[in-house]
């Protein structure tokens, strides 16, 4: 379907949404509950959710990507038991690390780790550790840098380059620093040494022995038919409320200021060409991609166009199974295939199969949009997909019965050396100029965020917008780096205070960053 029903909404509205993700779908929902006018735009003709969605075919419905629905906000979990109050399930969680033929618990569990490598292989791992205990690198710039200094050289080669590599298509020595602190901050080696030690004699017995991280959950909440399902219901809640559209298949073609504080908006569809005028823009579509589409074009565009994404595609399998294997995702960190990471969907919920004795796994590879796998047939990467689950001794191909590929541009937003001054001087000049447009999300604001910080940026902003202020700094939420769960969920507050002193005064470093990105062109 093109777009939903326009329920008399017309043309000019209090706020036009730019994409149909978590972000824009929260953005939606609760402005429409407070009652403004919104119109939201999504080019993807079917589905909403970004790349929280879930894709169906022929009865069989998988993730791209798997999403667990765990907050520390209380105000994030309220909003989906709000939105989807009668179909979550309790899901045991479980994901594991497949390296040279052998699963390692993930996370990681010093001693089976350590078993695992063998004897020498182990001692040069805890004595690379040593070394980087004693003899740390004093300049953290990369992702390489970060890692060495946490568990070692050895350890690093190991669990970490392999995979980061894969998945990011770059050398870890090129990566940022900040993403390994966001992703993997918190993990401990000699803690988890510890915590073995401990549960060998008997004074531990706490159900997770990872790596001395108080998080990753022993279960999660997941919606019964996958996270689609929560934002078909958003979807549907902000058209049902009578002041709210939701347009499919619309590709955003410019954004312009109506030189009055407002927005006009230009949307092409199948059937030509929608304008819609709002008082407020929220934009959660690519930064890159939001720069080129301003009007007038920013002068902080050149370094927009610099920011790059990692794509990736997803290759469903059928598996005739009863008995695959229980985790939820495995890590695939063996050089020898291409494949990153395989999701178990039944794992994740035993409704996303219609068959109980046929399995739906979805392969999950790294790649740049137009390169040599996302340019391949779909049936090609069906056969490379069953090839691999064959090498990796997962199945037999016979057990193959079909699969389906999904490809997803601007999947990861690439950490890259240069990639926080971009961001920051797009990101000073706009908030300078354009007080109602906000960017939220992952891609509308550069930041590997999960799903419930992306829903939080969003949440925020609709409170700027209903005080016609900017009373929070969205750019706060999730800027101490912390990605795992630790804590209840539900725990922390239900929004954030106002900026600290602090954050103002790195707010006002930020919107320094054009003035030194300008003198250093001119010089």
């Amino acid at each position: 379907m093109e777009q939903t029903g326009r329920n008399g909404v017309g043309d000019t509205v209090d706020v036009a949404i730019i994409g149909a993700g978590p972000a824009g779908l929260t953005a939606g929902y609760l402005l429409t509950k407070a009652g403004l006018t919104v119109a939201v735009i999504e080019k993807d003709p079917r589905y909403v959710g970004g790349i929280s969605r879930t894709v169906e075919h022929e009865g069989y419905r998988f993730d791209i990507g798997g999403h667990r629905f765990f907050s520390k906000s209380a105000a994030v979990v309220d909003l989906w038991n709000e939105i989807l109050p009668h179909d979550f399930i309790e899901r045991p969680r479980m994901s594991r690390i497949y390296y040279e033929g052998k699963f390692y618990s993930y996370p990681l569990r010093a001693f089976e780790a350590l078993g695992n490598l063998g004897l020498v292989r182990s001692t040069l791992c805890m004595a690379s550790f040593a070394m980087a205990k004693l003899f740390p690198r004093r300049q953290v710039k990369s992702f390489e840098d970060w890692t060495i200094n946490q568990f070692g050289a050895k350890l690093y080669g190991i669990f970490f380059k392999t995979y980061t590599e894969k998945v990011w298509g770059m050398p870890c020595d090129e990566m940022s620093a900040d993403w390994a602190a966001q992703r993997i901050k918190g993990l401990s080696l000699w803690g988890a040494v510890v915590d073995g030690l401990k549960r060998s004699l008997g004074l531990n017995k706490r159900p997770n022995d990872g790596m001395q991280t108080k998080t990753l959950l022993e279960s999660f909440r997941y919606p019964r038919l996958g996270p689609g399902m929560m934002w078909d219901a958003a979807r549907d809640r902000i058209v049902e409320s009578g002041r709210g559209e939701v347009l499919m298949g619309h590709v955003l073609k410019q954004l312009a200021s109506d030189g009055q504080g407002g927005w006009r908006l230009a949307a092409t569809h199948p059937g030509g060409e929608r304008v819609i005028h709002a008082r407020h823009a929220i934009s959660s579509a690519p930064m890159r991609e939001l720069a080129t589409r301003l009007h007038p074009l920013p002068q902080a565009g050149l370094e927009a166009r610099a920011l790059k994404y990692r794509d990736f595609l997803t290759v469903a399998l059928k598996i005739r199974s009863d008995d695959l294997f229980p985790d939820n995702w495995i890590y695939i960190h063996d050089p020898k295939v291409k494949v990153g990471r395989i999701q178990n969907f039944r794992s994740w919920s035993p409704e996303m199969v219609p068959d109980p004795s046929v399995a739906c796994v979805g392969l999950e590879y790294f790649c740049f949009e137009g390169d040599g796998l996302w340019s391949m047939a779909n049936d090609e990467l069906i056969a490379l997909a069953t090839r691999e689950m064959e090498l990796l001794g997962l199945v037999n191909a016979e057990q193959v019965i079909g699969g389906a590929v999904v490809r997803q541009e601007k999947a990861y937003p690439v950490y890259d050396e240069d990639y926080a001054a971009n961001v920051a001087a797009l990101r000073a000049e706009l908030e300078g100029l354009y007080p109602s447009l906000h960017l939220v999300g992952r891609n509308g604001m550069h930041r590997y965020n999960n799903q419930d910080h992306a829903m939080m940026t969003a949440m925020l902003s609709v409170e700027n917008i209903l005080a016609e202020a900017r009373i929070y700094d969205v750019w706060c939420v999730n800027e101490d780096a912390e990605y795992h769960e630790a804590g209840a969920e539900g725990a922390d507050a239900a929004l954030p205070a106002r900026p600290s002193a602090d954050q103002a005064a790195a707010l006002a470093s930020v919107r320094a960053v054009p003035e030194r990105l300008a003198d250093r062109r001119a010089a």
